[in-house]
């Protein structure tokens, strides 16, 4: 059991990571401020039950987003449904013009990512569905493990790896729409 003399020393240098993690969350700065204060009042409550030496980090971000889904998402009156079972594998990359370069050694990722600026990726990752999106979050930006990710959100392993994979595939999707506005693209 740990000290709660030990929280602040523990605990404190992941609020900036947690306030971006919030505000991709929420979209919203004023929402997300609230957000990590209510994740550090329930984390500091609860810290009596931390297991010293367990991952500080993971178990803020559980909290983060067991109370994001408990407060935010809880005014939703509907989830939100998701139609990405037709999406090929590199989808994206295979709809660029002139990818004749993949075979220098460069991955698809690169090729399609290196046309699109940051502003593009992140407004596709704001418009994924709400699992999905949280998912490739915790994943491709905050860096966590499938196992880390499955401890975070609750949820079984296999279940993080499908929504990272439908995410991934639902990003690429939206992005072929954005690349063939500004021509990147080629018309099937």
């Amino acid at each position: 059991m740990a000290d709660r003399a030990q929280f602040s020393d523990l605990t404190m240098e992941f609020m900036p990571a947690l306030y971006s993690a919030a505000l991709r969350m929420t979209r919203n700065p004023s929402d997300a401020e609230d957000l990590v204060q209510e994740t550090y009042l329930k984390a500091y409550r609860a810290f009596a039950t931390f297991e010293a030496g367990t991952n500080v980090k993971a178990w803020l971000y559980r909290i983060l987003t067991n109370t994001y889904i408990n407060t935010y998402r809880a005014k939703k009156r509907r989830p939100e449904i998701a139609d990405v079972e037709d999406v090929e594998d590199l989808y994206l990359y295979h709809h660029l013009s002139g990818a004749t370069s993949a075979g220098l050694g460069r991955s698809a990722e690169d090729e399609a990512l290196e046309r699109f600026t940051d502003v593009d990726v992140k407004s596709a990752i704001e418009e994924l569905p709400e699992t999905f999106r949280m998912a490739v979050l915790l994943a491709d930006v905050e860096g966590f493990s499938y196992k880390e990710i499955a401890e975070i959100t609750d949820v079984p392993i296999g279940t993080v790896m499908s929504r990272i994979h439908r995410g991934r595939k639902a990003l690429q999707k939206a992005l072929v729409h954005v690349g063939r506005a500004r021509g990147l693209v080629g018309v099937e």
